[in-house]
């Protein structure tokens, strides 16, 4: 199996992994405006995928097309298939609940709910109708260790979230996000509104949790992509341009335009 597009820029995937999440010719439409083109795609499981690209691309589109959230915006049409573990996640009887159950979801600005730290990690696992007090109460702890927070919080846990610093609360979104327990991340721009040194906290964590999900982020931090990705797709004007190992677009891109964007030539 191939991490692959429709270019010969076509990357092995280790024998060991298998492939997770799978595009094939898949195009979006906004009314009459194509915003996703012919996009083919293998993501192997247990890995890193950092989306580059300039504004308007396309990849938070992609993004956000394996949990759906595309189906919320008015006069959208996606062709083609999608897939998670080999199910379609687009077909008629796909169950978009637990859809949303499995693939987790954290945004470029930081969104806790006005609760207390415990009940943002636990809100959850409460909306899937689990009550068990021990049960939710293991589960908001080992989602708070696994965000790198639980340290800094664990005796506070009752405040208010709103109270964390910025880089807090991202990681508590992110903690939020595992709680559930899915097997995919999305994260768009997950650490864009962060100081540095939050950023490189998040970073860090990215790429702790490959060891467990299969994480799909969008940047426009070119080495933040280079430090925390296995796999990095560049797309631009609707096309995923070029994809494969991050080491090899980053030294030796395929296409033009990728060496274009890397060099800082156009898009940035």
């Amino acid at each position: 199996m191939n991490l692959h597009t429709e270019n010969k820029s076509n990357q092995p995937v280790s024998p060991e992994k298998q492939v997770k999440i799978s595009a094939s010719q898949v195009n979006l439409h906004y009314g009459n405006f194509h915003a996703l083109k012919g996009i083919n795609m293998k993501i192997p499981e247990k890995t890193v995928t950092a989306l580059i690209g300039p504004s308007g691309c396309g990849k938070t589109t992609f993004l956000r097309l394996f949990n759906r959230l595309n189906d919320l915006i008015p006069e959208v049409r996606i062709t083609g298939e999608m897939f998670i573990d080999g199910e379609d996640i687009y077909s008629k009887n796909a169950d978009v609940d637990q859809l949303r159950k499995n693939v987790g979801m954290v945004f470029q600005k930081p969104n806790p709910f006005p609760k207390s730290i415990y009940e943002n990690v636990a809100y959850g696992l409460r909306v899937n109708g689990i009550t068990e007090k021990g049960y939710i109460a293991d589960h908001v702890e080992y989602a708070l260790k696994r965000a790198f927070l639980w340290d800094e919080v664990k005796d506070k846990l009752r405040q208010s979230a709103w109270k964390l610093s910025g880089g807090q609360q991202q990681r508590l979104c992110i903690a939020r996000a595992l709680a559930i327990e899915p097997s995919v991340l999305l994260m768009d721009e997950p650490a864009s509104a962060l100081d540095p040194v939050s950023a490189a906290r998040i970073e860090e964590l990215i790429y702790s949790l490959k060891d467990q999900y299969t994480i799909l982020f969008v940047t426009h931090n070119m080495q933040q992509a280079g430090r925390v990705s296995d796999y990095t797709a560049f797309f631009y004007g609707g096309e995923l341009i070029e994809t494969g190992f991050t080491k090899a677009i980053f030294t030796n891109p395929q296409n033009p335009k990728t060496q274009n964007y890397l060099t800082g030539r156009f898009g940035q």
